[in-house]
């Protein structure tokens, strides 16, 4: 049997709470931290509301030389790193270099950096294009970065998958984990919340152009017209269990399966895929769907997908047969940091048995879904399913456990 890998450290940047003790009180609280745009001006753009990271600055945890060489995400994802490790009382100079690694996905890179230099580029001329952007845009920037800064040389790599990479990281981490190395940070921060980036994320015709923070993401409520992009996740600290175990560290839960799909090109006639996702985490776990405690959802928000995500959920665990709950309706969508931020929200839930709310939502009966809303809900969880789906059809699931 495969090693146990486990969770020994948490560090949380997101729009309701920076920290992790931050962040699980405002999502215990039903505190959202969505609302207009800071970033830039987005009033030429038809959304505008989004979940930004507050009060962050960097200059107060990261020296002087970093900030010049890297995108407000990959700050963030650097900070959080720091966390994460004190967290799980690791420090990486105590152990040798090859034995830690680091997996991270992103969806779309440092375009806040890109932008700037870009507009260097149009406005001044090529000479005054800073020699990092060769890197600070980059989808692995925050995996080169957190492995420079901690000294690790350990497997290490990126994955690119939308929304469904942050699952995907943590399970190719597990992974690793599994093939020896003793200790790996996984996770995403995204962060792609400018013009440049914003305009990327309008293309995909599924963001909320409301300006109501309250009415603007409505998961598997009849008012669902989209979400609302943030930026932000969780960084992870994973070790094999007998690690852990040996030198005394705090666990705060298992990662026990994982399963992904690919849906069929549209027309095909094939069902699509989240299901059998599903079923392939369960089975990866050795779990049956009576095990599961509570289901973080994808919560799309787009009627479509949120009736896909619905059907599966009822397929697999019957009509009402399971709580399911959407706390990024308190951050908004991630993307690839929000799954992570998902992980990270059921462990907090195992260890204290709360189960937060989907803010603002009032869920459409049709759905067939227990959803947890207008309070958390106080329950024994022993044993969660996160979902993730990236758009073009990547579908992940994961199953976490005490």
């Amino acid at each position: 049997m495969s090693a146990r890998t486990v969770v020994t450290g948490l560090g949380i940047a997101a729009p309701n709470g920076l920290g992790t003790a931050d962040y699980w009180a405002a999502a215990r609280a039903g505190k959202s931290g969505i609302g207009r745009i800071t970033r830039f001006d987005p009033s030429g753009y038809p959304a505008k509301l989004a979940g930004e990271v507050p009060g962050f600055s960097a200059g107060e945890h990261l020296p002087s030389r970093l900030l010049a060489q890297t995108d407000h995400m990959t700050r963030l994802a650097l900070v959080a790193t720091d966390w994460a490790l004190a967290d799980a009382d690791v420090s990486p100079a105590d152990l040798p270099a090859y034995d830690m690694g680091v997996v991270t996905a992103s969806s779309s890179g440092g375009f806040e950096f890109g932008q700037g230099e870009l507009q260097k580029l149009w406005s001044q001329g090529s000479q005054f294009v800073s020699a990092y952007q060769s890197f600070a845009w980059f989808y692995a920037v925050n995996s080169g970065q957190i492995s420079i800064r901690n000294g690790m040389k350990g497997p290490s790599g990126v994955v690119v998958s939308d929304q469904a990479g942050g699952l995907e990281a943590l399970a190719h981490a597990r992974r690793q984990i599994r093939k020896g190395t003793q200790l790996i940070v996984s996770g995403a921060i995204d962060a792609s919340i400018c013009p440049w980036g914003w305009v990327a994320q309008l293309a995909s015709d599924r963001l909320s152009t409301s300006e109501e923070p309250d009415r603007s993401y409505l998961p598997f409520d009849s008012a669902a017209a989209g979400h609302v992009a943030g930026e932000g996740g969780a960084i992870l600290i994973l070790e094999a269990e007998e690690t852990a175990v040996r030198r005394g560290a705090r666990v705060y839960g298992e990662i026990a399966g994982y399963g992904a799909t690919f849906d069929p090109a549209p027309g095909s006639g094939r069902p699509p895929g989240l299901r059998k996702a599903i079923e392939l985490a369960l089975a990866d776990a050795g779990a049956d769907a009576a095990d599961v405690d509570v289901v973080f959802a994808d919560a799309a928000a787009v009627p479509e997908l949120d009736r896909v995500e619905a059907d599966a959920i009822s397929d697999v665990f019957g009509p009402h047969g399971v709580p399911v709950t959407a706390p990024k309706t308190m951050t908004g969508r991630l993307y690839s940091g929000a799954a992570p931020l998902d992980v990270a929200t059921a462990l907090l839930a195992v260890r204290d048995g709360v189960v937060p709310t989907t803010v603002n939502v009032s869920p459409e009966a049709g759905y067939d879904l227990d959803l947890v809303v207008g309070e958390p809900r106080l329950t024994e969880v022993r044993t969660a399913l996160v979902l993730a789906r990236g758009y073009a059809g990547f579908n992940s699931a994961m199953v976490v456990r005490a």
